[in-house]
């Protein structure tokens, strides 16, 4: 996952924190708004960025996986080979 992304969703996420508690100093139920908004949006940056690592985990356990498969066809092709020999 990108650290640069899952420092620019905490600081939406510090920022919206922010902002709602002025509202609610305020009575300002539009800056509450905001402020819950924004830490929304930052915790799907999150879940986002989440789902990404997890695919980058899937996909190279896949590659190793696959890797593994060829070099034990490799293998079994070398011992036919072998054999026949």
């Amino acid at each position: 996952m990108s650290l640069q992304e899952r420092a620019k969703a905490t600081v939406q996420n510090i920022e919206g924190k922010i902002e709602e508690a002025v509202g609610n100093i305020t009575h300002d139920s539009s800056k509450q708004a905001e402020g819950q908004s924004k830490q929304v949006e930052a915790d799907i940056r999150n879940a986002a960025e989440d789902a990404n690592d997890k695919a980058k985990d899937v996909a190279n356990a896949a590659r190793e996986k696959a890797k593994n498969l060829a070099d034990a066809v490799k293998s079994k092709a070398k011992e036919a080979k072998n054999a026949i020999d």
